[in-house]
C-alpha cells in the first residue's frame, strides 16, 4: 500500500541482528552530462553489516586471513556507481569501507553520517574514491574510480509491505530478510560527478527510486522490478504520478520457507492497486514465469485481487546488466551473482473487475525499469 513508514526506514540492527545482520538503503536516479548531453543512471547505497562485531577498523570478510579464521565482516560500506549505458559503456561500482565507529545514525526520521557521506529523508550527499591498487584487492569487491553527489530527494510514492514487516515479526526476526519501499517513485535534484564528468540531475528527469532491505541474510531467489517512467497508450502521454514496483522472493518465516510470492504495487495516476503480501493471500492470485534467452531475461506476470487484474510483460537485456557484489553477514559471497540493470522495458495492462467482468483501464508502456535478479 502507498504509505510512508519512517520507522521501518530507520536504523534497526540491534539485538541478534547486530551480530548477524545487514541493512542497505538503496537509491537510483538518472542524470545528464553537462558536456555531452548523455543520460546515465546512477546508484548510491548505504550498507551496514554486523555492527556489534566491529570497532575502529573495517573488517572485510573476504580478506584471506579473515576467511581462514572464520572472522565475520563488520563495517559500513558506501557503494556508488553507474549502470551500463545503451551504447555499450560499462557499468561501475565503487565500494568505500568505513569502521563501525565512524557511523553515526540517529532518530526517526533517520539521519546518518559516515566519512564524507550524509543521508536523510530529504538529502543525500557524499564523496568516495577507490584507487587502481585498492580495486585489485579481491576483498574490496570494487572497481576503481571516484564519485561525488549532492542531491535533494522528494519521496512521492511508497510501498508498505504490511503485517509481515510489522513490529511483531521484526521483534522476533521472523523473516530472514525484510523489504520496505520508502520512495519507489522519488524525485532527485542536484548533481553527480563521476571520474571528473559532471551530470545534472533534474526532478522530472531523474526517474528516482529508493528502498531498503534488512535482515539476517539475503533472499534467494530475488526478483525486483520497478519503473517510474510509464506512458499511457490510451492518451499517449507520460504519466507523472504513476509507478510500478515488484518485489519477489521465497521468504522464510521462522526458518520455514513460504510459498514464492510477488509483492506488486501499481500506483496509476494517483490511484493505488496492490497485489501480494499487503493483502491476505486468499485475496490475491498470482501466476508468473521467467524465460531466459541468449540475450535477455523475460518475465510474464499476472496477478488478481477482488477488484483488479494486472498483466505485466517485461524484459531486460543481459548486456544492460551488471553484477553487484556483496558478502553476506556470515562472510560468504554467492556463486550466483546479483544481476542488476536500469534498462528494463515492457507493458502493463490494468483491468477493473466490475460485476465479474474485466474492464480494461489502460495499457502502459514502461521504460528505464530497475531490474534485479538473483537465482537460487
Amino acid at each position: 500500500m502507498n504509505l510512508s513508514d519512517l520507522e521501518r526506514n530507520s536504523y534497526m540492527l540491534r539485538g541478534a541482528l547486530a551480530k548477524k545482520g545487514y541493512m542497505r538503503w538503496y537509491h537510483s536516479f538518472t542524470g545528464t552530462s553537462i558536456y555531452t548531453g548523455e543520460e546515465r543512471t546512477f546508484f548510491v547505497e548505504f550498507f551496514v553489516i554486523n555492527p556489534a562485531l566491529g570497532g575502529d577498523k573495517p573488517i572485510l570478510g573476504q580478506k584471506r586471513k579473515n576467511k581462514l579464521n572464520g572472522i565475520m565482516p563488520s563495517y559500513c560500506c558506501v557503494k556508488a556507481g553507474v549502470f551500463p549505458s545503451r551504447d555499450g559503456k560499462p557499468g561501475k561500482q565503487i565500494n568505500s569501507y568505513y569502521p563501525i565507529s565512524a557511523l553515526h545514525a540517529t532518530g526517526i526520521p533517520l539521519v546518518m553520517e559516515v566519512g564524507d557521506n550524509f543521508y536523510s529523508e530529504e538529502k543525500i550527499s557524499g564523496y568516495i574514491s577507490v584507487s587502481e591498487e585498492q580495486a585489485e584487492r579481491k576483498a574490496y569487491m570494487s572497481d576503481a574510480g571516484t564519485m561525488e553527489w549532492e542531491l535533494e530527494v522528494h519521496k512521492a510514492v511508497f510501498c508498505h509491505t504490511g503485517v509481515l514487516s510489522g513490529k511483531f515479526f521484526r521483534l522476533l526476526n521472523g523473516l530472514e530478510s525484510f523489504w520496505h519501499g520508502e520512495g519507489i517513485k522519488s524525485f532527485f535534484r542536484g548533481h553527480v560527478t563521476l571520474d571528473g564528468e559532471v551530470f545534472e540531475v533534474t526532478a522530472d528527469g531523474s526517474y528516482g527510486y529508493a528502498d531498503k532491505h534488512w535482515g539476517r541474510s539475503f533472499n534467494k531467489p530475488l526478483l525486483q522490478f520497478a519503473s517510474g517512467r510509464l506512458s499511457s497508450m490510451r492518451s499517449g502521454k507520460e504519466l507523472r504520478h504513476t509507478v510500478l514496483a515488484i518485489n519477489g522472493c521465497c521468504p522464510r518465516l521462522f526458518f520455514i520457507p513460504l510459498k514464492r510470492r510477488l509483492m506488486i504495487q501499481l500506483t496509476y495516476m494517483g490511484e493505488d492497486f496492490d497485489f501480494g503480501f499487503v493483502r491476505p493471500f486468499l485475496f490475491s492470485k498470482q501466476r508468473w514465469e521467467l524465460k531466459e534467452t541468449n540475450k535477455r531475461y523475460i518475465w510474464h506476470i499476472m496477478a488478481q485481487n477482488k477488484k483488479a487484474v494486472i498483466k505485466i510483460n517485461a524484459n531486460c537485456t543481459k548486456d544492460s546488466m551488471m553484477k553487484l557484489r556483496y558478502e553476506s553477514p556470515t562472510g560468504k559471497v554467492s556463486k550466483r551473482p546479483l544481476w542488476s540493470s536500469c534498462d528494463g522495458t515492457g507493458t502493463v495492462e490494468l483491468y477493473r473487475i466490475i460485476d465479474g467482468e474485466r474492464i480494461l483501464v489502460d495499457t502502459l508502456s514502461l521504460e528505464m525499469a530497475q531490474c534485479r535478479w538473483h537465482q537460487d
